[in-house]
């Protein structure tokens, strides 16, 4: 793979994958999750595009609930640089993310040219999709709008199509080639879905793009003139101190609509290039069968599963054991605090049962039993009223943010590794079977000055046991007081 010099990956991780559930959760989605591999959607995202570009040259565009996540996940051996990593005020879909990132490979690079993709799609065969990749930007470098369309083996109706003009050619490269592009056609009915099916001349649109910067820029301005308003208006305040309030005003007032309601059913520089590539965007459990391996009998089996008989079925166990029986085209999906059960043709209903979690602010629609932070892990082992029970796992060298609590007073176990607390003026080590008791409204901290993880039981006591109930008095993770309605839960 010969490198670009001009080229820019900007990764979209504003997801919430909630047709993913129980695996993914609002502030977990499925972007953070490993599925075939021992590596996160989002790391595989990041790490596809190294033989081609360096990590300074890896830019993601997130949600302020994720941000942590994200910087966490892509900073260490990745080593996309912090700054890279731009946070939406709130998320306004495609468009708006796009256009921002747009203007910030411009500043960069008046030659930039971008290869958006979305965080959470699965490409197992990472040399062919940068060969494609290749083709794609000696496109784009022409003016032109590529996007990668997938031959569909199903009538989808989740998906967007794109009808190709077979005879017109804008690039080849070996056997492939780009093409232009009749028409896009955003999730259709089931009879169109088998009518283009069908036809042969429609391609599943992979959401994944390559355009340079500058003409996408000035596709948004003929296409969407208010969008095009504010990203000119945002534009002298990118770098300055006034960047996060320009920001703000920005996405309050952009339009919420996907880059290819906005442009790409709109232009006339379309182009297409047939992937030669295994593709899933694991837009439900359903799709997980688009790549996974399969038994004889046509079952998808990942974790501790025991099945006798079953046929054409998804089954995913976390954790514990799962025994299945006769079962055909169903869906068993089991975490540590939920399970799933449903027919494979009902899968992208469950986003309708992450709605009603919702409405009745249930957790586990929000965040798994465990939860990861830059310094570790918790996990929450029993919850009642007025108490919590947790696991805290320290990382070696890691220390959680300096602390207090109005609501609930805690006591700490350790149960394997040293412990250095803070608890008010005193600084002390505790050993394995050693505790001390947190009391309420006072400052206190807890870190890992050893060479092995730190774990330790945690019970928490109080009229209110919330991860909210937290303010940060310093932290090594710039998290000091940056709790809001979207972040307060995480905690720690």
């Amino acid at each position: 793979m010969t490198p670009n010099h001009h080229l820019y990956a900007v990764i979209l991780a504003g997801g919430s994958g909630t047709r993913f559930w129980p695996l993914s959760r609002e502030l977990y989605p499925k972007q953070f999750l490993k599925m075939l591999t021992d590596h996160t959607l989002i790391q595989e995202t990041a790490s596809r595009m190294t033989p081609l570009i360096p990590a300074e040259r890896i830019l993601v565009v997130a949600g302020v609930q994720h941000a942590e996540a994200v910087r966490l996940q892509l900073g260490g051996a990745i080593g996309v640089p912090k700054a890279n990593i731009f946070i939406e005020p709130v998320g306004r879909n495609t468009a708006a993310a796009i256009g921002w990132a747009a203007q910030a490979v411009l500043r960069r690079d008046p030659e930039g040219i971008m290869l958006v993709m979305p965080a959470d799609h699965l490409i197992p065969d990472g040399a062919e999709f940068l060969r494609a990749v290749e083709l794609a930007v000696q496109v784009a470098q022409d003016g032109r709008l590529v996007t990668f369309g997938i031959k569909p083996i199903r009538p989808e109706t989740g998906y967007g199509y794109i009808q190709a003009e077979r005879k017109r050619r804008l690039g080849v490269q070996g056997e492939l080639a780009a093409l232009g592009v009749a028409c896009f056609v955003e999730k259709p009915d089931l009879l169109a879905a088998k009518r283009y099916l069908r036809s042969g001349r429609f391609y599943w649109n992979s959401g994944i793009f390559s355009w340079r910067a500058d003409v996408i820029l000035k596709e948004i301005e003929e296409h969407m003139p208010t969008l095009a308003a504010g990203l000119a208006k945002l534009r002298p305040q990118l770098g300055t101190a006034d960047e996060a309030r320009g920001l703000e005003e920005f996405y309050q007032s952009a339009e919420a609509i996907s880059i290819d309601y906005g442009v790409l059913q709109k232009t006339r520089r379309a182009a297409v290039i047939p992937a030669p590539f295994q593709w899933s965007d694991i837009g439900n459990w359903r799709s997980l069968e688009d790549v996974a391996e399969k038994d004889d009998a046509g079952n998808v089996r990942i974790g501790p599963i025991v099945d006798l008989g079953s046929r054409g079925s998804i089954f995913y166990a976390e954790q514990r054991l799962v025994a299945t029986i006769g079962l055909v085209d169903m869906v068993v999906v089991d975490t540590a605090d939920a399970t799933l059960v449903c027919p494979k043709s009902r899968a992208q209903d469950v986003k309708q049962v992450v709605e009603k979690l919702r409405e009745r602010k249930a957790p586990e629609q929000l965040v798994h039993r465990t939860v990861l932070r830059p310094w570790g892990s918790y996990t929450v082992l029993e919850e009642g009223p007025g108490y919590k029970v947790k696991r805290v796992s320290v990382n070696p060298g890691g220390r959680l943010s300096l602390q207090r609590h109005s609501k609930r007073s805690e006591h700490w176990v350790v149960t394997a590794g040293t412990a250095r607390v803070t608890c008010g003026d005193r600084v002390f080590e505790l050993r394995v079977n050693e505790s001390t008791m947190i009391p309420k409204e006072t400052a206190h901290r807890l870190e890992n000055p050893g060479h092995v993880p730190l774990d330790i039981i945690e019970v928490q006591s109080g009229d209110y046991v919330g991860e909210d109930d937290i303010v940060r008095l310093a932290d090594d993770y710039g998290r000091v007081n940056d709790l809001n309605p979207s972040t307060k839960n995480q905690g720690a």
